[in-house]
């Protein structure tokens, strides 16, 4: 990944992940919990990779050590504690980077240089689709499903999406209505623990149809279907759209300009982004075709750019793509998607974060300030 950067520490709260630790990074010392790590580590950086609600506790005792850290999305489950954990990055100087690896894909690069390049003009209106045809699986065996552990999946997984809407359109979402319910694996009876089991224990293509899935987590109470609208701040109108039920996995993302539209076949290698900016009749084929590299499945290449600009970030003092404030304005967009989801559909109004909190954290994101936070 970078030379001289090695894993010197691992924490875990349980046994199995202590031992897969071990065996993963021999030589590295292993802890118990995260309080450990910091008190007797003496490490220079860290990631964060635990449960959802979690990440706000933990990354807030990293930074107040001076612990550079790599905080996997969302930042966090509930908007109090997002801005408990920026100004906490602030306070203390200490570089804090969320690993929104989607923004490294090549699907999203290749959309947003067509946007820049003014294939379709000014942006006015952003639709993502997201067929989560492995989320009985991925979502619904574990913590995951656990409202009190990941708020939402309009957090845990549609915060990807919900930052890309907001890179396309140039813009943050200030109002949002959100609209959803739990329409299949709530009413799947078949449920136990899984002490020491990971997903790849327990997934399988012949998990089908949805309705047939077996061994869900004890408690499932977060929605498997959810609609999304949003108002950003430039006036863009956008809509997300997610389904944990789908028989194919992939995001469709049609961005909608002045003179023209794009739209993504496929999401990873060997799909298309095409463009329609002339007028004419129904085209399957549009004007334009930009072909998606990277890889043919998954975002390994993604995970591998967002790590490699983290390291970069804390050594060098590069600057990143992405701001921790980005990756707030996608959990305040979530976690507010989901209040009104579960309140009637009522529409809400997104709070501005601090002007010095935004300006510090942009600045350094924008210019590379990296440790020294000045």
């Amino acid at each position: 990944m970078r030379e001289g950067a090695r894993v010197t520490a691992v924490a875990d709260t349980t046994t199995a992940g202590r031992d897969r630790a071990a065996a993963l990074f021999p030589g590295a010392q292993v802890f118990p919990d995260h309080t450990r790590l910091v008190a007797e580590a003496g490490v220079d950086a860290a990631v964060v990779t635990t449960p959802d609600h979690t990440h706000a506790e933990i990354a807030v005792d990293l930074l107040r050590a001076g612990i550079a850290v790599y905080l996997e999305k969302p930042l966090a489950t509930t908007l109090p504690d997002t801005d408990r954990v920026l100004a906490t990055a602030v306070a203390t100087g200490t570089p804090l980077y969320v690993g929104h690896n989607f923004r490294h894909s090549a699907l999203v690069r290749t959309m947003k240089a067509v946007v820049d390049g003014g294939e379709i003009g000014e942006v006015r209106a952003v639709w993502v689709r997201h067929f989560v045809g492995h989320g009985g699986d991925f979502y619904f065996k574990d913590w995951h499903a656990d409202r009190r552990r990941t708020g939402s999946l309009l957090l845990q997984k549609a915060s990807h999406d919900i930052d890309v809407v907001h890179h396309l359109a140039g813009s943050w979402t200030r109002r949002v209505v959100g609209m959803g319910d739990l329409v299949v694996y709530g009413g799947i009876t078949d449920r136990r623990e899984r002490p020491g089991e990971t997903m790849r224990d327990w997934f399988s293509m012949d998990n089908w149809p949805p309705a047939a899935q077996t061994g869900l987590n004890p408690v499932v109470d977060v929605e498997d279907l959810s609609m999304v609208l949003m108002r950003l701040g430039n006036g863009v109108a956008a809509s997300y759209q997610q389904c944990h039920f789908t028989p194919d996995y992939w995001r469709n993302y049609t961005v909608i300009g002045t003179e023209g539209r794009l739209e993504n076949f496929g999401d990873t290698a060997g799909g298309v982004v095409r463009v329609w900016n002339r007028r004419h009749e129904w085209s399957a084929t549009g004007d334009r075709e930009h072909p998606i590299g990277g890889v043919s499945s998954g975002h390994e290449d993604a995970d591998v750019a967002t790590m490699a600009e983290f390291l970069a970030h804390v050594a060098d003092g590069t600057p990143t793509l992405l701001s921790p404030v980005a990756a707030r304005e996608a959990v305040a967009t979530g976690a507010l998607a989901t209040q009104s989801l579960r309140s009637g559909s009522v529409p809400l109004d997104v709070p501005e974060l601090p002007a010095d909190v935004r300006e510090h954290l942009e600045r350094a994101a924008a210019e590379g300030l990296g440790r020294s936070g000045t």
